[in-house]
């Protein structure tokens, strides 16, 4: 999906963003090491992840949170969003279905802007929660 022109006069407290889902990949690992420079074996190396007592390999808690970021800015607009913050609340696996979940929680003006606070999450195929957030987005008015 691409950038959607969201005005403050179309938000409603409760509405909902497209949900974008991406299904998480050993490839999608190596590319973003590469990218990122995060080379933690623990992200490509199954022997070194076993031998440390996981299952297998797990994803970097950025990339998700970039899936997240993604969702946001596509929904508010690219240099709306003015705050996003996450934690991290369990590790990712390939295979996996991710899937973004955001939620206007808040409508209101401040400082002479029109902002919206967004409850945000990233969660797999299970509905269980990888990352959660929230953000702020600054919108324009029609």
């Amino acid at each position: 999906m691409g950038e959607q022109k969201l005005f403050f006069e179309d938000v409603s407290e409760g509405d909902t963003a497209p949900a974008f889902s991406h299904e998480l990949t050993r490839t999608d690992l190596v590319q973003y090491a590469g990218a990122s420079g995060d080379f933690n074996p623990m992200h490509s190396d199954e022997v070194a992840a076993q031998a440390a007592g996981l299952p297998s390999v797990f994803g970097h808690g950025m990339f998700t949170m970039g899936i997240l970021g993604k969702a946001l800015t596509d929904y508010v607009g690219v240099g709306n969003l003015k705050r996003y913050t996450v934690r991290f609340t369990k590790q990712t696996w390939p295979g996996e279905q991710l899937t973004t979940k955001v939620t206007v929680a808040k409508k209101y003006e401040d400082e002479g802007e029109h902002r919206v606070d967004l409850e945000c999450e990233v969660v797999n195929q299970d509905g269980e929660a990888k990352v959660s957030g929230s953000a702020t987005a600054a919108l324009p008015t029609r």
